[in-house]
């Protein structure tokens, strides 16, 4: 079992910038397809990004490619969400997710490890 923790989440305004991380223990997330999904209040949660483990695949949801960027340091066995020109419709809870595969779905329920979540606020 892989335990995930996010951090970097804050509020800030349209147009800024943040970087969320998503750190892992209990074993290495060697092998581990690494994605970010995000809920807003009211709405169900939803696929941000995912990349595999040699990064050969990534994928983005349609709203949020061009701005935000997914990343990896396996030998730091953490994972990285750049975002950039937030806007307000960004707000949400991010979660980090992992599961065991060489595959990147966006679906929720392919992965079975899942973090606490951070919080980002985008005021307009």
């Amino acid at each position: 079992q892989v335990q995930l923790v996010e951090s970097g989440g804050g509020l800030v305004q349209a147009g800024a910038s943040l970087r969320l991380s998503c750190a892992a223990s209990g074993r290495t997330i060697s092998g581990y397809t690494m994605a970010w999904f995000r809920q807003a209040p009211g709405k169900e949660r939803e696929f941000v990004a995912g990349l595999t483990w040699s990064r050969d695949q990534s994928l983005y949801a349609d709203s949020v490619k061009g701005r935000f960027t997914v990343s990896r340091d396996n030998a730091k066995n953490t994972v990285y969400l750049q975002l950039n020109g937030l806007r307000p419709e960004d707000t949400a809870l991010y979660y980090c997710a992992a599961r065991l595969s060489w595959t990147v779905l966006s679906r929720a329920n392919a992965y079975d490890n899942w973090g606490q979540g951070t919080q980002v606020t985008v005021s307009s």
